[in-house]
């Protein structure tokens, strides 16, 4: 038996003065402090009843208490749900339940929540669970995805070593803390090297810019990317310390990536994974990064391609399963074993992996993934609207932007006011196109791609 809390966060026994999280306006956290807090809020999750393997929900604001909060959940044993903060509370509703939660946690919760330290931490075996997260196949009906223990310690590992991550590091923390990318990746490289972490609360290219000179590895999204070219006066001078840059959650546009380059002498590491299997393939440290491909497995990753040219893995980083929903996770499975991703992609001679795009029809804009399915149940709803097709289409900035294609009488007030009620702002479309028919082949079936064709000009 161990412990997943003392496996990432074991600098804050053997280093507690080390500085971890320090913040916008100069106050920093150091190890210790971060555990101590963790401990108070560990004690409020007992005082609530919460015990292992209960879920507890959390929607709450980018703050170092959101932090110390799952690492309570770590330590307590409980499953750790977080939620974007965009969602409406009608969505948060529908989470909640699906994911039986025992406690559902708001920022006013959180205030309320620390109590006497609970130092104590629970055992826990390698493939017990220990977060969730949710996810969303082509129906746009979300599905939670159970991360293990293992899945946990084996990637942040992976990445750390892949990396080369050591205690002078110093990382600039621009992503959200309920996803994959900021909650998992990011932090728990820095944990497990003893690093410290700038934690901006968003991301504000000015401000990044001013931490680059005393920083040396920035994880970001291709949007960051582009605003960090189109909106600062970002320059080699800048980056003189930095040693990494890594993106992921979106395809980075190879001309962004030169862009990059050309501007700071830095090649960006590009990497590729999912909320099922953790990180998969990363571009390497040390070598040629190629602009387009998301690199190579990572040490204890198989993969190959598969049937219609899938990607296919197996890995301890793969999750457990879709919570409830044994028919799904046997679909995402082949019959020896290995999981398929949905993502079109080759390999080179070397192995290296290039995607060509999503099986399905997901839109991927700023890093979120968004299901067009989602939206069109929406728009299908507005009076007026016969029927409804959601597309992404091309955008430089967002990576892809959403179009929404409607059949009817419905203007676009009554499209845009239909959304702004039931759906998160970043699933908002960005464009609203009324048309008298949508194509459709000889199945009947909507042709999607054809949409995408003729909508990707601005």
């Amino acid at each position: 038996m161990t412990a997943v809390y003392d496996a990432l966060f074991a600098t804050a026994t053997t280093h507690p003065d080390r500085p971890c999280l320090v913040l916008d306006d100069g106050v920093t956290l150091s190890y210790g402090d971060l555990d101590h807090r963790s401990a108070c809020l560990a004690g409020g999750l007992v005082e609530r009843s919460v015990t292992v393997g209960d879920r507890v929900v959390v929607q709450v604001d980018k703050s170092p208490d959101a932090v110390a909060l799952y690492l309570a959940c770590l330590r307590t044993g409980a499953v750790y749900v977080p939620l974007n903060t965009a969602y409406t509370p009608t969505e948060v509703a529908a989470f909640v339940d699906d994911a039986d939660a025992s406690l559902f946690v708001d920022d006013d919760v959180l205030a309320s929540l620390a109590s006497d330290p609970v130092d104590a931490v629970a055992p826990r075996t390698g493939r017990d669970w220990a977060a969730m997260l949710y996810t969303s196949g082509t129906t746009g009906r979300s599905k939670g995805a159970m991360v293990s223990c293992d899945n946990l310690v084996s990637n942040a590992r992976a990445l750390h070593d892949a990396w080369g991550f050591t205690p002078d590091d110093v990382v600039i923390h621009v992503l959200p803390v309920f996803h994959v990318h900021g909650l998992f990746v990011a932090l728990h490289c820095a944990f497990l090297s003893g690093a410290a972490v700038r934690f901006h609360r968003r991301f504000d290219p000015d401000a990044v810019v001013r931490d680059l000179r005393r920083s040396t590895v920035l994880m970001g999204v291709p949007t960051h990317y582009h605003r960090l070219l189109d909106q600062s006066a970002v320059s080699i001078e800048d980056c003189a310390g930095m040693r990494l840059f890594t993106s992921g959650s979106a395809p980075l546009l190879a001309e962004r990536h030169d862009a990059f380059a050309e501007r700071t002498g830095h090649r960006i590491v590009e990497r590729y994974g999912m909320t099922e299997t953790m990180i998969l393939t990363s571009n390497p440290l040390d070598g040629r990064r190629v602009a387009g491909t998301v690199g190579f497995p990572l040490p204890g990753v198989d993969l190959r391609i598969g049937d219609a040219d899938l990607v296919e893995v197996r890995t301890d980083g793969l999750f457990l399963g879709y919570w409830r929903e044994p028919t799904k996770t046997a679909a995402s499975t082949t019959s020896d074993g290995w999981f398929v991703t949905g993502d079109v992609g080759s390999l080179d001679d070397e192995g290296r992996l290039t995607l060509a795009g999503r099986q399905s029809d997901m839109i991927i804009a700023g890093g979120l993934n968004i299901y067009p399915k989602e939206i069109e149940v929406v728009l299908d709803g507005v009076e007026g609207v016969d029927e409804s097709a959601v597309v992404g289409v091309p955008d430089a900035d967002y990576g892809e932007s959403i179009v929404a294609v409607v059949v009817g009488t419905a203007d676009e007030t009554a499209l845009a006011d239909a959304c702004a009620r039931s759906l998160a702002r970043f699933k908002h479309p960005r464009r609203y196109v009324v048309v008298d028919a949508l194509p459709r082949n000889a199945m009947g079936k909507v042709q999607k791609a054809e949409l995408r064709r003729t909508l990707g000009a601005p």
